[in-house]
């Protein structure tokens, strides 16, 4: 049986790379409580472990029409080929502590590779393959130590410094003249101690965030999936995605680009990505972009994150296609809540305000939560769809 895990400090993990690693507490409350969002993307016949099945019976009830009957919850170890978020030496020694046989798990090599194919690094070399394309822009640097940061701030004036390995919109800091301060010294200090190397980038007006999805299949292919199309916060970090078909990204994009530029991008990311991947990934991946403007000029910069492993973007995307009603469009949401009954209250208030209507097993409108809620829960996923 094929399982599926959902471990969101997958990133984190990777950047320690020793099987000790032990997440903050606060993922760790974010993997337990979003441990069934996996349901929705796995394909039929195979399971997704959670932390305890009687904690998940109330919320399959919920689910009612809409629950996919043939993907089984289960609380236990069991023996089988186990699908994360993403892979790391210390989700594989968790998993050998569970009694998970070494045989259904990655061997060493395959999470060197990975380590390496993550690193932020990557996008140097992707990058200079795709700059030749018209209507494209974008440049990273690499920095190794603190006087090559200070004369591309010189350079640049301002400017986004990220780690080499972390989590998607996280271990980066937006920097300018006036924002140098011994804090952020410290922390640069910090990564290059740690990570040995800082990426550097100009700061870009930017106007839109997509990405688009790939499958590796770990024998040299790679096909394209879909677009998505998401929202950040002024940080970077993750709110929401759209759900939408892709000629409909597309049709939103080409109000700042053309289908030309799009379709050329995807095809050189199909060679370079191929090439530079080999036989060493399997699974899904993401390659995140923007629309970026500048002195009234829109352009795509068509490597902002390569995140090489499951996503958000790659949720979306078999959200829309398995989930909703085919005329119907939506946004998919993770939300973070601080206090006791905050989840409940404000699922009970989006019952009320957004109520659901199905057809066929599909969501025509409405709201509909993702994951379990209870009065502890911190964390959420939940979709609101519109005809």
């Amino acid at each position: 049986m094929d399982i599926f895990l959902f471990n969101p400090d997958n990133d984190m993990a990777l950047a320690n790379f020793t099987p000790y690693y032990k997440s903050p507490g606060e993922i760790e409350v974010m993997a337990a409580d979003l441990a069934i969002l996996p349901m929705w993307f796995a394909p039929e016949g195979s399971a997704v472990k959670v932390p305890s099945y009687t904690s998940c019976e109330k919320y399959l009830a919920y689910c009612g029409d809409l629950l996919p009957s043939s993907v089984s919850v289960i609380d236990s170890w069991i023996q089988g080929h186990y699908f994360p978020w993403g892979w790391s030496p210390a989700l594989v020694h968790y998993l050998q502590q569970n009694g998970v046989d070494k045989a259904f798990l990655p061997p060493a090599g395959y999470l060197d590779d990975l380590r390496r194919l993550s690193g932020r690094q990557q996008t140097v070399l992707v990058l200079d393959r795709l700059l030749s394309l018209e209507g494209t822009c974008g440049y990273t640097a690499i920095a190794r130590n603190l006087d090559e940061i200070k004369i591309f701030l010189k350079d640049y004036s301002n400017i986004i410094l990220k780690s080499p390995w972390s989590g998607s919109g996280r271990g980066l800091a937006h920097v300018t003249a006036e924002k140098w301060n011994p804090s952020l010294e410290g922390w640069i200090s910090r990564l290059l101690r740690t990570q040995k190397e800082i990426m550097m980038e100009p700061y870009y007006d930017r106007i839109l965030d997509f990405a688009m999805e790939f499958y590796a299949d770990g024998e040299g292919h790679l096909s394209f999936v879909g677009y998505s199309l998401f929202e950040t916060d002024s940080h970077g970090n993750y709110k929401s995605n759209f759900l939408l078909s892709d000629a409909e990204i597309e049709r939103r994009l080409t109000a700042y680009t053309t289908y030309r530029c799009l379709e050329n991008i995807r095809s050189a990311l199909l060679d370079v990505m191929t090439g530079l991947l080999g036989n060493s990934y399997t699974g899904y991946l993401g390659v995140d972009m923007m629309i970026c403007h500048d002195n009234g000029v829109f352009y795509v910069h068509p490597c902002v994150e390569i995140n090489l492993r499951m996503n958000m973007g790659v949720v979306s995307h078999i959200l829309y296609r398995n989930l909703l009603d085919e005329a119907s469009t939506g946004n998919f949401h993770v939300v973070h809540y601080s206090s006791d009954s905050e989840a409940e209250i404000f699922h009970q208030n989006m019952l009320s305000r957004y109520s659901l209507v199905t057809n066929n097993k599909r969501i025509r409108s409405g709201y509909f939560s993702l994951t379990p809620l209870k009065s502890e829960t911190r964390y959420q996923a939940y979709i609101i769809v519109r005809p």
